[in-house]
């Protein structure tokens, strides 16, 4: 477990599938980033030990209602993944509940989540990545010390759509130099 004094990374358990499928629901949310929403609460309840079972994925938890309003993940050589990975290297995925856009609190999450990726994983590189359009997810990543690396005009979605994304990388050194 993972916390800030607002926040707290822990894996998800049976008991969140409401709060999932209150916020994975959202056919905004979803849209945005590239996956269909959840269409019943009984889809939620199949994905848990799945999607959001993986030992590296994270319910980000409010610590004044302890309820998860939404998922950070570190995605490794083995998932679906839009960056290039070198050996070493992972991508972070990421989505909160629309009510909470704006708050700071991916940004956050996505700080603990570099600690996490540098310090005890010993990564060398992270990727991020965002839609065209998705200025939200952009800005979480300028915040947080990304660097754009370069464009896909074909790049597929989990939905199996063709967008446009943009991948941004950081190295262990980028996020020492930045602390």
């Amino acid at each position: 477990m993972m916390e800030t004094e607002r926040i707290l990374l822990r894996n998800w358990h049976e008991k969140d599938v409401e709060e999932l499928f209150r916020y994975a629901s959202n056919p905004a949310l979803g849209g945005a980033a590239g996956w269909e929403p959840h269409r019943s609460l009984e889809q939620s309840r199949q994905l848990l030990p799945t999607v959001f079972g993986n030992p590296e994925t994270y319910a980000i938890v409010l610590k004044a209602t302890g309820l998860p309003v939404g998922n950070i993940e570190i995605m490794g050589q083995d998932d679906f993944h839009t960056a290039p990975l070198a050996p070493n290297e992972a991508e972070l995925s990421y989505w909160i509940g629309q009510e909470f856009w704006g708050q700071g609190l991916v940004p956050e999450a996505t700080r603990l989540i570099l600690r996490r990726c540098f310090e005890e994983l010993e990564l060398d590189g992270v990727w991020c990545c965002h839609y065209e359009g998705n200025l939200q997810s952009k800005r979480v990543q300028e915040k947080t010390g990304f660097i754009f690396h370069h464009c896909e005009k074909n790049a597929r979605t989990k939905t199996g759509e063709t967008r446009v994304v943009n991948l941004l990388h950081m190295t262990y050194h980028q996020w020492v130099a930045a602390k």
